[in-house]
């Protein structure tokens, strides 16, 4: 059972997992939220100690965060924004945005679009830090998680050759997506209460707004445009937080890593 674990966390992370994988790639889908849940609670750790031994510095917890946030998903997600944003901004047609998306070759949409996430990040994260708000990263990077599993079930995989995600996407079944939204909704009610479920409602309005997006564009989902919607979705819910300011002071669960 714990193999779909696996292999959720060596596909999200660069963390060296022991065990052995899957039989399905699919099977891992549930294991999303759990495991974007811990390596945004290994981030949170990383930012929150240099915070500690910095005299709560927020600029370093900020850019600890952000940078760790990178290393352990080894840019995969980075990755496919910058061919998302290649792709749609300048394929002229369907056959077109995906020849541009598969070019490893990084366009001016591409730069662009890495650098303006990154730096609504970093403000966001700076925000949050200075608010005492930085646990908020692990609920954010559950629903993250949570959206390329609703991709997944909902449309088609767009490359008749196949792909990397296609093994993902083409075994993706309805209850995948139940077992991964039950896995977010208990965790979030543990770490964060109510307001994590508010997380998840905005997340998975926004997975249904991208994913009619791509099924006009191209017709269904890559890996480049699931890791693109985990970074935008990340990246939305980070500001939007920020921009709240103080409205999820930590719940109770977080005395324990807020000290």
């Amino acid at each position: 059972m714990l193999r779909g674990l696996v292999t959720a966390m060596r596909t999200l992370t660069i963390l060296p997992v022991p065990g052995r994988e899957a039989d399905g790639m699919a099977d891992a889908l549930p294991w999303f939220p759990l495991a974007g849940g811990l390596t945004g609670l290994l981030v949170y750790g990383l930012s929150r100690g240099i915070g500690l031994v910095s005299g709560d510095w927020a600029g370093g917890a900020a850019a600890t965060a952000l940078v760790a946030g990178v290393l352990l998903t080894r840019g995969f997600h980075l990755d496919g924004l910058a061919d998302w944003a290649d792709g749609f901004g300048g394929g002229r047609d369907r056959a077109h945005t995906l020849a541009i998306m598969k070019d490893s070759r990084v366009g001016s949409f591409g730069v662009l679009a890495v650098l303006v996430v990154l730096l609504l990040k970093y403000v966001a994260l700076l925000r949050l830090a200075g608010t005492g708000a930085l646990h908020l990263i692990v609920p954010v990077f559950i629903v993250s998680r949570t959206v390329p599993v609703d991709l997944s079930v909902r449309l088609p995989y767009a490359r008749p050759e196949g792909g990397t995600a296609a093994p993902f996407v083409e075994g993706a079944r309805p209850f995948h997506r139940t077992a991964a939204l039950l896995a977010a909704l208990v965790l979030l009610l543990a770490l964060s209460g109510w307001r994590g479920w508010v997380l998840l409602a905005v997340g998975m309005a926004a997975s249904r707004l991208l994913g009619s997006w791509f099924r006009r564009r191209v017709g269904g989902v890559t890996g480049d445009l699931l890791g693109a919607a985990c970074e935008l979705v990340e990246t939305g819910l980070l500001f939007a937080c920020a921009a709240a300011g103080g409205w999820a002071p930590p719940f109770p669960g977080w005395r324990i890593f807020t000290i």
